[in-house]
C-alpha cells in the first residue's frame, strides 16, 4: 500500500497578504482585441533548500500569471520574510501561461517572463549573499524581494520587445524560459505558424544585442530583428503548432522538447539549429483509433532529471474520457543520436487536467472533477504494475449549512465557525463584508477583532433594518438570525471558493514538498499517517487493499480491513444530529459508552437501508475481532514512556518555525485529532454493536466477548476522550496578554518554574493554544528528539520530517504521557481560562500527573482570585510531589535551603507563591498543614511558625501571633518575633494586647527588649518607659515599675529641657513615689544608676561605667521624695520665668525672688541628708 497525503491550506488566517505594486511598459502599443489566457501558477525551489542550515532551507518563491500581472511571493518554513509580495504588470501586453521560469545563480535569482509582445529579465540578490551565515536563524528575515522597487525595470539590457510579434504568438500562448551556462537569457515562444521562436537577451554583464532564432521542420534561420511574414515562409500546417515547451540545459548547449498539435514530440538542439529526435505519441497510446484526426486541445510536458534515472518526459495526452500519462526517458550516445525509451503508460478517466508535475520517480496530478471539486492523486510510475493512483485527501470546502443547535445563540455559532482557525480567507470575509454592506466603505483595519465587530454590526444592521413589527417571540426572533447569518455566510462561501480555485502543483525535488498552488493561497500536502489512511480512504481502494502497513500478519491484515470497512459503515450511518448528540455527550463529561449506546440505539430504530445487517455480514468474515480491534487501538494510542529532552545546539535551528510551518504542524494535529476522534467514535459505536450480536459474530465464544467488554471497550472510551480533547485545544485561540504581563505574573507565581519557557514578545495575532505551545516550547524540543537520531547535515526529506514533527508533537501534547510542557506553557503564558476547560475535560477520566494538574490548577484560581479553591488544589497537589517529575522539578529549583523531605520543600514553593500574591490568610493554613510534614526537622518547624506569627501579626491577629510565636522551637528566631510582636504592636498602639500576654518564661527578655527600645529611642515620639511601666505593674511588680519611673524621670532631667520635660519629670518621680509606697517599707528602694557620662550615652546602661564596673546607689522613699519636690520647685520656677527651664543644675534657678522659700525648702532637704 502507497502511502496517501492530506491537504492543509497555507493561508494567513488574519490578514490579507500585502504586495508591492510595480507597472513595466515595454513600449508596445496595445491590441485591438483584448487576448485571454486561462490564469496559471508555479513554483521554484532553491537548490540548497533540503540543507539545514542553509539560509534557503524550506525556501522557495510562488508565481502566478492572470492577464497582463504576474505575482511573485516568496515563502519560507523556517522564517518570516520581509517584503516578500511583489505584483508586476505588464501593460498592454497579456503573460503568457507558463511564462514565467525563476533560475538561481551562485550571486543572483534571476526570472524570466514572457508576454505575448515582450521578454523581460529580473535579476535579484541571492539570499545567500544577502546574509551572513551567523544571520541564517533569525526569526525574520528579508526577502529577495526587499529592494525590487530599485531596480530599472526599463532597461534595455533586461527587456526587449519581440519585433513585428503583433498577435503573432497570441493563439499559441506556450512559452519557456531559461538560463544558459554562460549566463544567455533564452526564450523559447511557439510560433502561430508552427516552430519555434527563440529571442535571447546576452548575459547582464555584457554589451551585446538581442537575437530572434527560428526553429523550423523546413529551415533554419537567425534574423537580427523581425519575424518574416507568412507569406515569404510559406504556408504551414496547425499541426505543426506547439502545444507546451520544456528545456534541458546542458554545458554547451540547450535540449528543447515541443509537443505539437499533432501528437508527435520533437527534440531540438539550440547549439545546431536543428531536430534532433522526433517521435509520434499515439504509438504509446493503445486504441488510438480516430486519436489521430484530432488535434490535441490539452497536451501537456514535463521533464524531471535526476542522477539516477537521467532525463524523464511525462507526456500527457488530452483525449476524451481517456486521458494518459507516457513516461519516456531520454537515452544518448558517444555519437550525440539520441532516442526515447518508453517506460510507463498511465492512464486517467478524469475530465480536466489543471497542472501535473513529475518527480524522479511519480506523477503528481491535479483536476478539477465534473462538479468543480479539486482532485489530486499521484502514483509510482516505475513499480505501480495496477496503473492504481495513489490517494490525496483534499481539504474539503467549509460546510454549505451550519448546524445551531437549540441551546446556543446563533450569531456566536456562525461567528465561531467564519473565524474558527484556517477556515476563511481574511480576502474571502472581507470581499463578503463589503457586498454585504454594498461597498459603504473599505475594511483598513484587518485585525480578527475588528473584523468580527465589522461583520456583527453588518448583519445585525441588516436584520434590524428588516424587522417590521415591534413585536416577536424569541423563537421568531432566532428564526430571523439564522436567517441573516445564513446568508452572509452563503455570500464568504461564494469568496472561498473562488479563493480556492487550483492553479497549479509543485513538487519540491530536493525535499519532496508538494503543495496545490491556489488562487487566493498555496496549500500543502502532508503524508498521511497509516490508520487514519484505513479509515479515510474510498471505498474502491479499500476494498482493493490486501494488505496493511499496520500488520505484517496477512490474516491480520484481511481482519483489519473486514473491521475498517465496517467502521466505514457505520461513519456513513451516523447522522449530524446523531454527531452532534456524540460530541456534546463528550464536552459535557458523559460516559462515552454510555453516548455510543444511545447513538447507536437511534441507529437501529432509523436503519431503513439494512446498514446493521450489511455490518453484521461483514463483521461473520472477522476471524479474530479482539485482535483486529487491539491492533487499531495500539496504532492509535500515543502513550509513550520516552523522556522529551532539549538540545542546544539544535535549538538554535528554526526549522519549521514561520507562521506558516507553525500553522501547518498544528493543523495536522487537528486533523489527526479529528480523524481519530471519529474512528474512536466507530469503534466504539462497533464494539456495542458487538455485545448485541454476542455469539453470533463471535466465533472465539465468550472469552472473546469478555475481553471486549473489559478490555477494549474501556480503552477506546479513552482514545476517545483524549482525542477529543487533543480536538478541543487545536481549535481553541489564546487569549490577549501583553507580554509585560506575562512576565510579571511568572515572576510573580514563580521565577524558577518556568525556565524552559520562551516567551513571545511580538505582536499578538489570532492563534491557537496548540500553535502557543509549538512555538514557545514543543518545536525546540520536537526538533532536539528529530536530530538526536540524525545528522544535522542529513538532507530535510518532508514526507518524514514532517510526518515525526506531527507525531512527536501529538505525543507532547496527549494527556496520558508524562509531559507536562504543554500545560507549563499555558501558565507561562497566562492563558488560565484555557488551562480551566482543559482540566475540567480530563478531569473524569486521566489519571496521569494528578498532582501536577492540581498544582497548576491553582494558579488558575489564583489569578482569578479564588484564593481558597487554590488553596484546596495545592493541598490535592501535595500527596504526588514525589512521583511527578514536574512537581519534582518545582522542588529541586530555587535557591532556598533544602528541606528535610520533599514534600516540606513543595509546601515552601507554594508558601512562597501564596506570600507573593499577597494571601496572608491563606500561607497561615497552609504553613499549619506544613507542620505535620516537618515533626522532626526543628528549622523546618521554625520557619513554618515564623511564617503563621508574621502573617498572623500582620493580620492584626495579635493574640494567634503571640500564640506562634511561643510555638518556635528556635530561641533566636523566637526572640527575633517577639521583638518584631513589641514593635509592631507599640506603633498601632494596642498596648493593652502587649502588657496583658502572659509570656511565662519570655518575660525577662521582653522587659531586655522594651529596656533597650526605651533607652536607644527619642523620649518624646516613643513611650516605651511607659509601656514598660504598666507592663510591671500588671504584674503587682511595683518596685520595678518606680525603678522605670525613676529612670524615666532622671533621663528627662538631663536631655529634655524643657517647660514639658519638667512636667513629665514631675509626673514620673510621683509615680515611683506611689509604686514604692504600695510597697512594705523595708522593700521601698531602687537602685539608682550613677550619674555621669556613661549614662548620658544614648543606650549606655545605667548600671555600669564605660570599664564595666557596676555602680549602684540605693535610694529610698525619701530620696525619691526629695527629687520630687526639687523638680517640682524647678518647674513652679519655669512656669514663672520660661528661661530657667534650660539651666543645668540644682539650685541655680532659686534666685528668683519669689519662690526663694519654695526654693530653699529642697536645699535645706539635701543638707540635712
Amino acid at each position: 500500500m502507497e502511502r496517501s497525503f492530506v491537504e492543509f491550506c497555507g493561508f494567513e488566517r488574519e490578514t490579507e497578504r500585502r504586495f508591492r505594486e510595480v507597472t513595466v511598459s515595454p513600449g508596445v502599443s496595445a491590441p485591438t482585441v483584448g487576448i485571454k489566457f486561462a490564469d496559471s501558477s508555479g513554483a521554484f525551489h532553491y537548490e540548497e533548500s533540503g540543507k539545514l542550515l542553509s539560509v534557503t532551507s524550506n525556501r522557495f518563491i510562488l508565481w502566478s500569471t492572470s492577464m497582463d500581472t504576474v505575482q511573485l511571493v516568496e515563502e519560507s518554513l523556517d522564517c518570516n520574510l520581509l517584503n516578500n509580495a511583489v505584483r508586476l504588470k505588464f501593460s498592454p501586453c497579456t503573460v503568457l501561461p507558463g511564462g514565467v521560469s525563476i533560475q538561481e545563480t551562485r550571486n543572483n535569482v534571476i526570472i524570466l517572463i514572457s508576454t505575448n509582445k515582450s521578454v523581460h529579465r529580473l535579476v535579484l540578490p541571492h539570499p545567500a549573499c544577502m546574509y551572513r551565515s551567523e544571520l541564517a536563524t533569525e526569526q525574520h528575515m528579508q526577502s529577495i524581494f526587499t529592494d525590487l522597487m530599485k531596480l530599472d525595470l526599463q532597461d534595455p539590457a533586461h527587456h526587449a520587445v519581440i519585433p513585428g510579434c503583433a498577435g503573432h504568438t497570441a493563439s499559441a500562448g506556450v512559452a519557456a524560459a531559461w538560463l544558459s551556462f554562460h549566463g544567455d537569457a533564452h526564450f523559447a515562444l511557439a510560433s502561430p505558424a508552427g516552430g519555434i521562436t527563440i529571442v535571447t537577451l546576452p548575459p547582464q554583464d555584457s554589451q551585446g544585442g538581442v537575437s530572434v532564432l527560428d526553429l523550423k521542420q523546413t529551415s533554419v534561420m537567425k534574423r537580427i530583428s523581425g519575424w518574416m511574414p507568412t507569406a515569404i515562409l510559406g504556408d504551414q500546417s496547425p499541426a505543426d503548432l506547439v502545444m507546451s515547451l520544456a528545456v534541458r540545459v546542458l554545458e554547451e548547449d540547450s535540449l528543447i522538447f515541443a509537443l505539437g498539435q499533432d501528437h508527435r514530440l520533437r527534440m531540438w538542439s539550440l547549439m545546431d539549429q536543428a531536430c534532433l529526435l522526433e517521435t509520434d505519441m499515439l504509438e504509446f497510446m493503445p486504441a488510438c483509433k480516430g486519436v489521430r484526426r484530432l488535434l490535441a486541445q490539452g497536451n501537456w510536458l514535463r521533464l524531471a532529471y535526476s542522477s539516477r534515472t537521467g532525463l524523464c518526459l511525462c507526456v500527457y495526452l488530452a483525449v476524451p474520457q481517456r486521458g494518459q500519462f507516457i513516461v519516456l526517458q531520454l537515452v544518448g550516445t558517444d555519437n550525440n543520436r539520441y532516442s526515447f525509451e518508453h517506460i510507463s503508460s498511465l492512464f486517467s478517466t478524469q475530465e480536466v487536467l489543471v497542472d501535473f508535475a513529475l518527480t524522479s520517480s511519480d506523477i503528481w496530478a491535479l483536476w478539477m472533477d465534473q462538479s468543480n471539486n479539486t482532485v489530486v492523486k499521484y502514483i509510482n510510475f516505475e513499480h505501480n504494475t495496477a496503473g492504481q493512483w495513489n490517494q490525496i485527501f483534499v481539504q474539503p470546502p467549509p460546510e454549505e449549512e451550519v448546524l445551531v443547535g437549540l441551546d446556543l445563540d446563533p450569531r456566536e455559532t456562525y461567528l465561531d465557525v467564519l473565524f474558527s482557525p484556517l477556515r476563511f480567507t481574511a480576502s474571502a470575509i472581507v470581499k463578503a463584508l463589503q457586498i454585504y454592506r454594498r461597498g459603504s466603505e473599505r475594511v483598513l483595519d484587518l485585525s480578527w477583532d475588528n473584523l468580527k465587530k465589522l461583520v456583527t454590526q453588518a448583519v445585525e444592521s441588516e436584520l434590524q433594518a428588516s424587522i417590521t413589527e415591534f413585536e416577536f417571540s424569541q423563537e421568531e426572533y432566532r428564526q430571523l438570525q439564522v436567517e441573516f447569518w445564513s446568508r452572509f455566510y452563503s455570500c464568504c462561501l461564494q469568496y472561498q471558493e473562488v479563493e480556492s480555485t487550483p492553479l497549479g502543483l509543485t513538487v519540491n525535488p530536493h525535499t519532496g514538498l508538494a503543495c496545490v498552488l491556489r488562487k487566493g493561497f498555496v496549500s500543502f500536502l502532508l503524508p498521511c499517517f497509516a490508520v487514519d489512511h484505513l479509515y479515510l480512504s474510498y471505498d474502491e481502494y479499500l476494498i482493493s487493499e490486501e494488505e496493511t502497513p499496520i500488520t505484517d500478519d496477512p490474516d491480520m491484515a484481511r481482519d483489519v480491513l473486514q473491521l475498517v470497512q465496517s467502521l466505514r459503515l457505520i461513519s456513513d450511518a451516523v447522522s449530524e444530529e446523531m454527531t452532534y448528540e456524540m460530541e456534546n455527550a463528550l464536552e459535557y463529561l458523559q460516559i462515552p459508552e454510555r453516548a455510543a449506546e444511545l447513538v447507536l440505539e437511534k441507529m437501529l430504530c432509523n436503519d431503513s437501508e439494512n446498514i446493521i445487517v450489511d455490518i453484521q455480514n461483514k463483521l461473520q468474515d472477522v476471524r479474530n475481532p479482539p485482535a483486529a480491534m487491539m491492533v487499531l487501538i495500539r496504532e492509535m494510542d500515543l502513550e509513550t514512556d520516552s523522556e522529551f529532552g532539549l538540545s542546544v545546539r539544535m535549538s538554535l535551528s528554526q526549522l519549521y518555525s514561520s507562521s506558516c510551518a507553525v500553522s501547518l504542524v498544528c493543523q495536522a494535529v487537528c486533523h489527526l485529532a479529528m480523524t481519530r476522534a471519529r474512528f474512536c467514535r466507530d469503534l466504539l459505536i462497533l464494539q456495542k454493536l458487538y455485545l448485541r450480536f454476542g455469539d453470533n459474530v463471535f466465533l472465539g465464544g465468550g472469552g472473546q466477548l469478555l475481553q471486549l467488554q473489559q478490555d477494549l471497550i474501556p480503552r477506546t472510551s479513552h482514545l476517545l476522550s483524549s482525542y477529543h480533547l487533543l480536538k478541543h485545544i487545536s481549535q481553541t485561540l489564546t487569549s490577549f496578554v501583553p507580554v509585560d504581563t506575562i512576565l510579571k505574573t511568572d515572576l510573580q507565581h514563580n521565577p524558577c518554574l518556568f525556565l524552559s519557557l520562551l516567551l513571545t514578545a511580538q505582536m499578538w495575532t489570532p492563534q491557537t493554544v496548540v500553535e502557543l505551545f509549538y512555538q514557545t516550547v514543543g518545536r525546540r524540543i520536537i526538533m532536539s528528539q528529530v536530530f538526536s537520531q540524525q545528522h544535522g547535515d542529513s538532507p530535510l526529506i518532508w514526507t518524514h520530517l514532517i510526518s515525526n514533527v506531527v507525531q512527536l508533537l501529538a505525543q507532547l501534547l496527549w494527556p496520558s504521557n508524562p509531559g507536562f510542557q504543554f500545560l507549563e506553557c499555558l501558565v507561562a503564558n497566562c492563558q488560565f481560562t484555557q488551562l480551566q476547560e482543559y482540566m475540567r475535560l480530563i478531569g473524569p477520566w486521566c489519571q496521569v500527573n494528578i498532582g501536577s494538574c492540581r498544582f497548576v490548577l491553582g494558579q488558575c484560581h489564583l489569578a482569578n482570585g479564588e484564593g481558597q479553591k487554590a488553596l484546596q488544589c495545592f493541598q490535592e497537589a501535595a500527596s504526588e510531589v514525589e512521583r511527578e517529575a514536574f512537581l519534582m522539578k518545582l522542588t529541586s529549583c530555587g535557591d532556598e535551603e533544602a528541606a528535610s523531605s520533599p514534600r516540606l520543600q513543595y509546601y515552601n514553593k507554594v508558601l512562597r507563591l501564596l506570600e507573593d500574591m499577597g494571601l496572608p490568610e491563606f500561607v497561615i493554613q497552609l504553613a499549619s498543614l506544613a507542620l505535620s510534614e516537618a515533626a522532626g526537622d526543628a528549622h523546618s518547624q521554625a520557619a513554618l511558625w515564623t511564617k503563621i506569627f508574621k502573617h498572623h501579626l500582620d493580620l492584626g491577629h495579635n493574640s494567634e501571633a503571640y500564640e506562634a510565636l511561643t510555638q518556635n522551637p528556635d530561641s533566636s528566631m523566637q526572640l527575633d518575633c517577639l521583638r518584631q510582636l513589641v514593635v509592631v504592636l507599640c506603633e498601632r498602639s494596642q498596648l493593652q494586647d502587649l502588657v496583658q500576654f502572659p509570656y511565662v518564661h519570655l518575660h525577662d527578655e521582653v522587659v531586655s527588649i522594651i529596656e533597650s527600645r526605651a533607652r536607644s529611642l527619642d523620649l518624646l515620639t516613643h513611650n516605651y518607659y511607659e509601656l514598660l511601666y504598666a507592663f510591671h505593674i500588671t504584674r503587682h511588680n511595683y518596685r520595678k515599675a518606680g525603678t522605670v519611673m525613676f529612670e524615666f524621670g532622671m533621663r528627662l532631667g538631663r536631655e529634655i529641657r524643657t517647660q514639658l520635660g519638667l512636667q513629665k519629670q514631675v509626673n514620673c518621680y510621683l509615680a515611683a513615689l506611689n509604686c514604692l509606697r504600695l510597697i512594705r517599707s523595708e522593700y521601698a528602694w531602687i537602685v539608682q544608676p550613677a550619674s555621669g557620662s556613661t549614662y548620658e550615652r544614648p543606650g549606655a546602661s545605667p548600671k555600669r561605667n564605660s570599664d564595666g564596673e557596676h555602680r549602684v546607689d540605693i535610694l529610698e522613699l525619701n530620696d525619691l521624695e526629695r527629687e520630687y519636690f526639687l523638680s517640682r520647685a524647678r518647674l513652679s520656677l519655669a512656669q514663672h520665668h520660661p528661661p530657667s527651664a534650660a539651666i543645668a543644675g540644682s539650685c541655680a534657678p532659686c534666685v528668683g525672688r519669689v519662690y526663694l522659700h519654695t526654693s530653699l525648702k529642697p536645699c535645706s532637704h539635701r543638707v540635712l541628708a
